[in-house]
């Protein structure tokens, strides 16, 4: 397991860190919990899934980039990891300072299980930000005494794996999330979360100095 994950104190901050994130609601939580309500929870499940393998080929594209990156030069390394932090804090204070309207939601037209999952599949695929964030995201935690290319394919996969439990979840129990999704104090509680989470973590690397620092 060492050279597939960064040690336990940077790992358990990566899942815990994930998992904060993954449960703030957003866009593709939006998007499957209307599968959800609108067509049924096989929709919504069909949904999740196909989002999930999209962001897994974004994850896999980011990680293959950033690997081809850092063997390309040492110093790349730490460019990459305090532009993603910086990037995070970005993040993190427009989550926090938007507001954004509340409006109903689109309701999907009537579409077959297959084009379901194609549908979720394609739209989390062509997403350039889902690959964006991954580069930023995943080399907060990489570890130097590890291959990086393994590292960032495995925390991506994990990352992903995280978010499609915690969008089934959403599926599964959309009759009742739904309504606190589309505005309110569910929403305003997500956003902050998912901002101070963002925050946190660009802090966090810009104050850790080197990987090699963290044993």
């Amino acid at each position: 397991m060492h050279e597939l994950l960064p040690p336990w104190p940077l790992f358990s901050a990566f899942l815990v860190s994930s998992l904060v994130l993954a449960l703030t609601p957003g866009p593709g939580v939006l998007y499957i919990v209307t599968r959800s309500i609108v067509q049924g929870r096989r929709h919504g499940l069909l949904s999740v899934f196909g989002v999930a393998l999209g962001n897994l080929g974004n994850a896999l594209a980011a990680s293959l980039g950033l690997a081809a990156l850092f063997a390309a030069s040492a110093l790349a390394f730490s460019i990459v990891k305090y532009a993603g932090a910086l990037y995070l804090v970005y993040l993190g204070i427009r989550m926090l300072g938007t507001r954004p309207a509340a409006p109903a939601l689109a309701v999907p037209a009537p579409s077959s299980l297959n084009r379901v999952f194609r549908d979720g599949f394609v739209v989390a695929l062509l997403n350039p930000k889902t690959t964006v964030f991954f580069a930023a995201f995943l080399p907060q935690f990489l570890s130097p005494d590890a291959p990086f290319v393994v590292q960032s394919i495995t925390l991506g996969a994990v990352f992903v794996a995280i978010a499609a439990l915690t969008d089934s979840a959403y599926a599964l129990a959309a009759g009742v999330l739904a309504p606190r999704l589309r505005g309110g104090a569910g929403s305003h509680l997500g956003r902050v979360l998912g901002g101070l989470t963002f925050i946190g973590l660009g802090l966090f690397t810009a104050l850790a100095g080197s990987r090699g620092a963290n044993k």
